[in-house]
């Protein structure tokens, strides 16, 4: 089990979600303009947020814990940006970041779960 910064785990969670997600585009379509807008439009915050409340229930008491810890991490946040929006999708990025690391069957589960909403 690897036990990190929750920031570190959410810098990763970041990544991990962008690759799923662009594997997922490139079958949409093969314009590179449609391309970025479908992938911008699903790893934005407010997306994120949404993809967080869908889990709720799929959460174990320590993920729930990684989750609220995540959200209330002190985060620098644009001043035109919502401050909460921005801390669920954190938090969301923080949990894929703990399964990428520590559960990898709970991630392909939560991405498989994710599929019938992409």
């Amino acid at each position: 089990m690897t036990e990190m910064n929750l920031r570190h785990y959410a810098y990763l969670g970041d990544a991990v979600w962008e690759l799923y997600i662009r594997e997922h585009t490139i079958y949409q379509t093969s314009k590179a303009e449609q391309l970025h807008k479908i992938t911008t439009d699903k790893v934005k915050a407010s997306y994120q947020t949404k993809m967080l409340a869908i889990l709720e229930d799929e959460l174990t008491e320590k993920e729930h814990e990684l989750s609220r810890r995540a959200r209330n991490l002190p985060v620098p946040v644009a001043r035109r940006s919502n401050q909460t929006e921005y801390r669920q999708a954190t938090a969301f990025e923080a949990l894929i970041g703990w399964w990428y690391l520590n559960d990898k069957p709970k991630l392909e589960y939560i991405f498989k779960k994710f599929e019938e909403i992409l």
